[in-house]
């Protein structure tokens, strides 16, 4: 059996002018000469993205697409109908967004959080950016420090709206963000905060004690790895320190006073340096 909107593993049946023929349960696949890798020949197992092209027949790709079917993805809106918004999500055919599955009206270059999923009534692939529906309420969601997947989505007043472990809805606001993310960009976290309802607070850092000893032991190792200094101080700017370490600078501050503490480095105006010694 086909699964629509995910990989399969096809057997190739006929290789033609215009491309391989793949079998399957349903029918025979089409994967068009442009998709077909270098090398196979009928006999050979091959995997494939399976999806309906504009003309709702079934076509194979070896483009990954940026979000399979039951995931969710962050994506740019391409062009707008009568009927609804088309997302570029990586292969040849947009993904539709219908009006009645859309949170808010859509336009072009628009980014946003859209689910993507299987429409029982026309067999095809089809997003939503109403996402309450998709969330993940029956499961218990990730607790304060745990270290989580994040799907950056689309920039908000306050900072980035995040999906969390393909389902829970995120917050990962501006005033803790030291680097530039790009919408649909993959990253780890950490929660901060549960919200009554399931909403998450994330950040891009650990938080407490633990942060500080990690950010402490990432130091000491980079100063180790560059001959004992780093053009680092307190008065650095919190762009340069993320860059270089990727730490806010108020947990850069806290770990450079745990360490200076523990006699394992000097602080100096304009750089940092391991302690000599005996």
């Amino acid at each position: 059996m086909l699964h629509l909107g995910d990989y399969n593993y096809l057997e190739i049946l006929r290789d033609l002018e215009h491309g391989l023929y793949l079998g399957s349960d349903d029918g025979d696949v089409l994967l068009p000469r442009k998709y077909v890798p270098a090398g196979v020949q009928p006999g050979d197992m091959i995997s494939v993205f399976v999806y309906r092209d504009s003309e709702d027949r079934l076509i194979a790709t070896t483009l990954e697409p940026k979000a399979k079917v039951d995931q969710f993805a962050c994506l740019q809106v391409r062009d707008l109908t009568d009927f609804g918004a088309f997302m570029e999500w990586g292969l040849e055919k947009d993904l539709f967004v219908p009006y009645k599955n859309q949170h808010e009206p859509l336009h072009v270059g628009q980014w946003a959080l859209v689910y993507v999923y299987l429409d029982e009534n026309s067999d095809r692939l089809v997003g939503a950016t109403k996402l309450a529906p998709y969330l993940n309420y029956d499961a218990m969601p990730p607790q304060e420090g745990d270290e989580v997947n994040i799907l950056i989505g689309p920039e908000k007043a306050l900072g980035y709206q995040v999906m969390v472990n393909n389902g829970f809805l995120g917050m990962l606001y501006r005033n803790e963000v030291f680097r530039k993310l790009e919408p649909g960009e993959l990253t780890k976290g950490f929660v901060k905060k549960v919200r009554e309802d399931n909403r998450l607070d994330v950040s891009l850092q650990k938080q407490g004690y633990d942060e500080v000893e990690q950010a402490a032991e990432n130091i000491l190792a980079r100063l180790q790895a560059e001959g004992g200094q780093l053009p680092l101080s307190d008065k650095s700017a919190p762009e340069e320190i993320y860059r270089q370490l990727a730490m806010s600078k108020k947990t850069f501050k806290k770990a450079i006073g745990a360490l200076y503490k523990r006699g394992d480095v000097q602080l100096f105006p304009d750089h940092l340096s391991l302690s000599q010694k005996d």
